[in-house]
């Protein structure tokens, strides 16, 4: 009986929308492993699976509209990898925005001596230093606080246009593009970070002309514990600012996959 009503349900839907439905849950899967927000560990596999069928319910019709799903098995499973390809480039693309802030943290740990206590990332399960973990958490909160889980399925509509389900992308352009993301994290963690390091450069300078003058003083018990005070300090004035640099960020990240898509 069961196997009777799957078989009039699937004559009902159509086999090329079942197919269709399968093609698009293969370029919405990198998400839940790559994307920020919906990659979290502190999201159970479950959940990201039921996320992951109930978007792509909803972007079947709208990415079979107007398309001839093939109905050979060979011709299927290689739209699955170009889609899996794509999917992957774009979740990369904007991952990166996170990533970056995270390296920015790093940074900031190496420089002020936070990397000293490294403790677990609730969010990657990574280790990392307390300002890594900071950064990460902010980061995240404000991602969602500026709609960027909105910009990121702006986008990922956005690529059924751009390369339909039963077309593939010039592979140089995608890996140009994913070369170019990767490229701009560094960059973008300076950036972040810029603050912090050029008040902690300030402050190993000003310790290395005390310690010319008075040779007597520990310049190394004073300048640890001083080094984090600057540090906190300074990382609590710029982090109020980080919204505006993740919302272009974002912003540039979806245009850039999808420039390259």
């Amino acid at each position: 009986m069961s196997h009777l009503t799957l078989s009039t349900l699937l004559h009902q839907v159509g086999s090329d929308k079942v197919t269709g439905f399968f093609l698009v849950l293969a370029r919405v899967s990198p998400l839940f492993v790559l994307a920020p927000l919906f990659s979290s560990k502190m999201m159970p596999a479950r959940v990201k699976g039921i996320v992951a069928v109930g978007l792509s319910i909803g972007l079947t019709p709208i990415a079979v509209h107007g398309q001839q799903i093939p109905s050979d098995p060979m011709a299927v499973a290689g739209l699955l990898v170009v889609q899996v390809l794509v999917g992957l480039a774009f979740a990369f693309a904007v991952g990166m925005v996170l990533t970056a802030i995270e390296a920015a943290g790093s940074l900031t740990d190496m420089v002020a001596g936070f990397s000293f206590g490294a403790v677990i990332d609730p969010i990657n399960g990574n280790q990392g230093g307390t300002m890594t973990n900071l950064y990460s958490l902010v980061g995240l909160a404000m991602f969602i606080a500026i709609g960027g889980d909105a910009y990121v399925l702006r986008g990922l509509s956005r690529t059924f246009d751009l390369v339909p389900l039963t077309k593939a992308p010039a592979i140089a352009t995608l890996t140009s593009g994913v070369e170019q993301a990767f490229t701009t994290i560094f960059v973008s963690a300076v950036e972040v970070c810029a603050p912090v390091l050029l008040a902690l450069l300030i402050t190993d300078v000003a310790f290395g002309m005390v310690s010319r003058v008075v040779p007597q003083l520990n310049i190394f018990g004073v300048g640890f514990p001083m080094k984090v005070g600057v540090a906190t300090l300074v990382v609590a004035a710029s982090l109020p600012f980080l919204g505006s640099f993740m919302s272009d960020a974002i912003a540039n990240a979806v245009g850039t996959a999808l420039r390259f898509a």
